[in-house]
Formats: C-alpha cells, sequence, structure tokens
C-alpha cells in the first residue's frame, strides 16, 4: 500500500506557483494524486495529496518544497497523510 502525503501552499498569488511546485515533484517522482486551490481575495491556497515513493525520505522532499517556497515568495508544508489526519480531528 502506498503512503500519502499533504502538501499545503499559502501566499500571496503570483503567476507560476502550481507550475513550479508541480515541476518540482514530477523532478522527485512524485504522483500528484489531488489537487484543490484557490484565491482568496489576493491569497492563493492550495492542498495537495500526493503519493510517496516508499523509498523517498519525507523530510527531504518536505526540505526541498520549503526552499522552493521561499524562492518564490510562500510558504509550503509537506505533512504524513496520518499525521495530518490526527492534527484535524474534531
Amino acid at each position: 500500500m502506498k503512503e500519502h502525503g499533504i502538501i499545503t501552499v499559502i501566499g500571496k498569488d503570483k503567476v507560476g506557483i502550481i507550475a513550479k511546485v508541480s515541476g518540482l515533484l514530477a523532478e522527485e517522482q512524485t504522483n500528484i494524486i489531488d489537487i484543490s486551490q484557490t484565491i482568496l481575495s489576493e491569497y492563493f491556497t492550495m492542498i495537495m495529496m500526493v503519493e510517496l515513493n516508499s523509498a523517498q525520505d519525507i523530510e527531504i522532499l518536505g526540505e526541498k518544497l520549503s526552499e522552493l517556497g521561499q524562492e518564490i515568495g510562500v510558504e509550503i508544508r509537506l505533512q504524513h497523510e496520518g499525521i495530518f489526519n490526527a492534527m484535524h480531528r474534531i
């Protein structure tokens, strides 16, 4: 069974955010399972569910995404699906 991760992206809207994030994921051989994005006033928000490779270190991918976020001026976080679910349980 494949493991899943949840990626959140939040920041001021600008051209290319989705392209850069999905480009990095493609380079890392990470499949996007689902994606939802919206613009709230001038703020871009996106949540992605991705399929994590069994050999893939979630911490390393998370660091790469965080570094990309700093480069493009948004906050990007990656969490394992289990942790995300536990944190958002009502």
